[in-house]
């Protein structure tokens, strides 16, 4: 990879800003300068140092956020916060999307990355994989719902949702559930409520694929890198059937 671009691309400025930099000699590759931005570098068995700091690259990010209430997934917003405004610069300069989206209000797990091939795969109607909620609902959740969403049920749309597995946690005049679905229309679960009659009044997703979120180790505004086995286990997700 070129110099230049490998300095633009982890953040150190445009490449017209990377040119001025190379020519002041802090860059250095095996303890020699380098000022040519034409000089193809291998960042991975190669020394690259700026003004001494140690330079790491990588060509994928993989992020595991516990998404607040209040902002946008999306990459940017003209007038409204987004999850990539909690990013470290350090992390935001791989410039990662949202993994599917979590609507304004709702919290949990969400995944960030620059992989689109791994996006893409994780989105594809054709792996149905999975994504359990915690919700609270306003009204009692009974058994008909159960055997309602088991058979899916018709949005206001018309559209007829595939299979959803229903855990009530605690019934009453608001009820606590766990649902389970594989696709992700529009504010989905909110709608699926809404068909039975029943309105969602906090929503958190606490699991996609195999990725579980613990909410010990990750406070709500908090990410982290995904290890090297979570990435496996997330490109080796079977489809599922619920």
């Amino acid at each position: 990879m070129r110099i230049d671009k490998l300095l633009a691309n982890i953040g150190f400025g445009s490449r017209k800003e990377v040119k001025q930099l190379l020519k002041t000699g802090a860059v250095k590759v095996e303890g020699e300068p380098i000022k040519d931005p034409k000089t193809h570098v291998d960042p991975d068995h190669q020394h690259i140092t700026v003004n001494e700091e140690k330079v790491e690259y990588k060509e994928f990010v993989y992020l595991l956020m516990n998404k607040p209430a209040g902002y946008l997934s999306a990459t940017e917003d003209e007038y409204q916060e987004t999850v990539i405004d909690l990013l470290e610069m350090e992390d935001a300069v791989y410039q990662p999307f949202p993994v599917g989206r979590l609507d304004k209000d709702t919290e949990g797990l969400l995944l960030l990355t620059n992989d689109g091939q791994l996006s893409h795969q994780l989105l594809s109607p054709k792996k149905h994989v999975p994504k359990t909620y915690y919700a609270v609902i306003l009204g009692e959740v009974t058994e008909e719902d159960i055997e309602a969403f088991k058979n899916g049920v018709t949005l206001d749309d018309g559209y007829l949702t595939k299979p959803a597995i229903l855990e009530i946690l605690t019934a009453g005049n608001q009820s606590t559930i766990h649902i389970t679905i594989t696709e992700g229309k529009f504010h989905q679960v909110k709608r699926m409520f809404e068909s039975v009659g029943k309105k969602v009044t906090y929503l958190k997703r606490i699991s996609m694929g195999p990725i579980v979120l613990d909410e010990d180790e990750l406070k709500i505004g908090e990410y982290r890198d995904l290890t090297d086995e979570e990435i496996e286990e997330l490109r080796n997700a079977k489809p599922i059937e619920l």
